[in-house]
């Protein structure tokens, strides 16, 4: 079930200098990259950057504005992160990107339509994807989280994950929800959805342990456990600093079936609306949900 490799190890960048030149090597050789980093890490740079206002854009009001100082730092730490992450993808000046936001909360780059980005944070940890062949999406889980199968299998597992996981002893099982839980996140965050999908309707395959092995790509699933998509879903597991895992979703541009889209695009922005046959009728009509916090 592995496939060629299309998206790479998360790099470690503790502060505005870099190491850029794996990101950048990591976009030459497979067309994304992810970073990962502490918003403490970054702290100096939030409070000595002569250049934060213009850093910050149009996220500048919301900064000035927020009354915490942990959550001030914290929100401008996350937003410098993506955008000299998106820099360095691209060769540019980060201070030269207009950092706005689609309807639901998910991030792009203003005028820059052949790069998406994504954002995840959880504690002290912030995660940024790129892409410059389609849409991305990460998400990060403490590894100390517990999720109770007797509570999520209706709510999250497809049948095929309820098969597969049914057998297994406690840790095991605690570990595979918690992978698939962070890559059904990723995944839903690449489409700009997050939890407005059913989870039980898309799955992923674990290995005979319940598993994914850190660093496996996995594909996407339908429900009875069949291949959906082949080809155009890469998605992955690694743990990180010995404390999350970080999961990364990501699409390859082209015509991709998903489960409940009857085999039509539904990674591709103009085709976003055939994503409503995943959602309840009345909740899509009813406009998007606020973001989560993990994602802004």
């Amino acid at each position: 079930m592995t496939q060629p490799s299309r998206i790479t190890q998360p790099v470690h960048v503790p502060g505005p200098s870099g190491p850029w030149e794996e990101v950048a090597e990591a976009m030459e050789r497979c067309g994304s990259a992810v970073v990962f980093t502490t918003w403490g890490e970054w702290l100096s740079a939030v409070v000595t950057e002569p250049r934060l206002c213009l850093l910050l854009g149009r996220d500048w009001p919301r900064y000035r504005r927020t009354a915490d100082p942990l959550v001030r730092h914290r929100f401008a730490a996350a937003r410098l992160v993506l955008k000299y992450t998106a820099a360095a993808a691209l060769g540019t000046d980060a201070a030269g990107l207009d950092l706005a936001y689609k309807i639901g909360g998910r991030p792009h780059l203003r005028g820059i339509h052949q790069v998406d980005v994504g954002l995840s944070h959880t504690d002290e940890l912030i995660v940024v994807g790129v892409s410059r062949s389609g849409r991305i999406g990460v998400d990060a889980e403490p590894l100390t989280r517990t999720l109770s199968y007797d509570v999520m299998r209706e709510r999250m597992c497809t049948p095929a994950e309820r098969a597969a996981l049914t057998g297994l002893d406690h840790p095991a099982q605690t570990a595979a929800l918690l992978r698939l839980w962070t890559l059904k996140e990723a995944y839903t965050k690449a489409l700009g959805q997050g939890l407005r999908l059913d989870f039980t309707e898309f799955g992923f395959p674990p290995d005979a342990e319940g598993e994914f092995a850190a660093g496996e790509e996995a594909g996407l699933l339908a429900p009875d456990g069949s291949p959906a998509a082949p080809g155009t879903w890469s998605l992955g597991t690694y743990p990180t600093m010995a404390r999350y895992l970080v999961a990364v979703a990501r699409y390859d541009t082209g015509p991709a079936g998903a489960p409940g889209a009857a085999g039509r695009p539904v990674a591709d922005e103009r085709s976003m609306s055939l994503v409503a046959q995943l959602l309840p009728r009345q909740e899509y009509a009813a406009g998007p949900h606020q973001p989560r916090s993990g994602a802004a």
